[in-house]
């Protein structure tokens, strides 16, 4: 018997895919990576006199903002990486100062087996969380990546392979992602894409793309890039809550996808269904690289799913009684609850266990989130998701698994971050 209520259900998800009144806009680095900070200005009271120096320091204050990744901000690559490492398997996280990625690399750090690379936007938050949630010393290095700048995937890769120096990468977890539900209007990336779509997918597609070559000289190589349900539509949170993914002709993305086209399809930004349209093009791209790489690489993509982490920072932007009622609501009416922990256990379970090896699988674990949860005799809802279960291959939708439009997908992204086939790995299929 299943048991939740019908409206409050479709009232509470349907607040989650943003259709709601668009709060103020707010700044754009407030709404950047889950990874971020949220800048604090200390600009003169309105009764206070300002100088001139004053209103230049304020303007230079509120134009910073909109640059989110400087020249002069390139690390120094680290050296010597081999030392540090020793016998374990390297792997990098992107996004993993908190959430899903933190808890993943707390997870695969714990066994002993890997030395973690945090790839994030805010060097010095990761360096501070990593302590606190007790990532083993020795276990790990913080290195500076902003996916909403082409020119820092860049910078990140070069700096990754200095630091590494001959040995192989064995493994990436594509996880940093942006949600902006209640913006009336698109924020930018450096390069001119809206923000989702440039930091979700289009980061992320260069950075993969970026190191094939190198993982291929790793044995058992794997390559996770973080799914959603509300990407695919043959899910209760992708199917039923408006608004559905929907890549179109992708007009958008053919164009370039820059500055001032909004939408991957071409039309006007919607926050919500932004966030869904990356999520596809991310399990698009997975089918593709195992369509063009597994099979002269050896290398395993996949996808997952890690359940609804009601809690984590991605949903920062909503309101504090929908932060206080939202876990409730997916732990007790649908089922499809998972904390943090668990979730990075799970992400943690795609690269290590060995019967995950298998490649172009979207993996998820309790149902799935296609059914509402039904309880059943230990009191816990089961199907949707959430806690608990066994791992299993996922089905995706029909729009997700569209050969053609996924070729397209590769091939505009291809030309939007501007990899050149000299850079992209041997041995590709057309």
């Amino acid at each position: 018997m299943v048991r939740f209520l019908p409206v409050a259900a479709a009232a509470l998800v349907a607040t989650v895919s943003g259709f709601t009144s668009p709060a103020p806009r707010v700044t754009r680095m407030q709404n950047a990576v889950t990874t971020s900070p949220t800048p604090s200005f200390n600009f003169p009271s309105v009764e206070e006199k300002c100088s001139s120096t004053q209103l230049n320091e304020m303007m230079t204050q509120m134009e910073l903002p909109e640059q989110l990744y400087f020249k002069k901000e390139k690390e120094l690559p680290k050296v010597l990486g081999g030392l540090q490492i020793g016998l374990r398997k390297l792997v990098v996280i992107t996004g993993a100062s908190s959430g899903l990625g933190l808890n993943c690399a707390k997870a695969l750090a714990d066994t002993n087996g890997y030395f973690v690379v945090m790839a994030c936007r805010d060097v010095e938050k990761a360096k501070k969380v990593a302590k606190k949630i007790g990532m083993p010393e020795g276990s790990y290095t913080v290195m500076k990546l902003e996916l909403g700048n082409l020119q820092s995937v860049r910078d990140f890769v070069a700096n990754l392979k200095a630091f590494k120096s001959a040995r192989p990468l064995n493994h990436l977890i594509c996880n940093a992602a942006v949600y902006k539900p209640k913006e009336p209007e698109p924020a930018w990336t450096d390069d001119g894409f809206e923000m989702s779509m440039g930091v979700n997918h289009l980061g992320h597609f260069l950075l993969v793309n970026l190191l094939l070559e190198d993982m291929k000289r790793a044995k058992g190589a794997r390559c996770c890039i973080v799914g959603s349900i509300t990407g695919n539509t043959n899910t209760v949170g992708g199917g039923l809550v408006y608004p559905q993914a929907d890549l179109g002709d992708l007009k958008g993305l053919a164009s370039g996808g820059k500055k001032p086209i909004e939408m991957a399809d071409g039309k006007p930004f919607f926050g919500a269904k932004a966030y869904k349209d990356s999520k596809v093009c991310n399990m698009m791209t997975v089918s593709e690289l195992h369509r063009r790489y597994h099979e002269s690489t050896g290398i395993v993509f996949s996808s997952m799913y890690p359940g609804c982490i009601a809690e984590t920072a991605l949903f920062r932007e909503k309101r504090p009684w929908f932060r206080k009622a939202f876990p409730w609501f997916m732990k007790y009416v649908t089922g499809g609850y998972v904390g943090e922990k668990e979730a990075g256990e799970r992400l943690a379970q795609v690269i290590d266990d060995p019967s995950c090896t298998k490649s172009g699988v979207y993996w998820s674990w309790n149902g799935g989130a296609q059914t509402v949860g039904r309880w059943d005799k230990s009191g816990k809802p089961k199907g949707a998701g959430g806690s608990g279960g066994e791992i299993f291959e996922n089905t995706q939708s029909d729009a997700v698994k569209d050969l053609p439009t996924a070729m397209k997908v590769w091939e505009y992204s291809k030309a939007a971050v501007g990899l050149s086939d000299k850079e992209m790995a041997k041995g590709m299929k057309p």
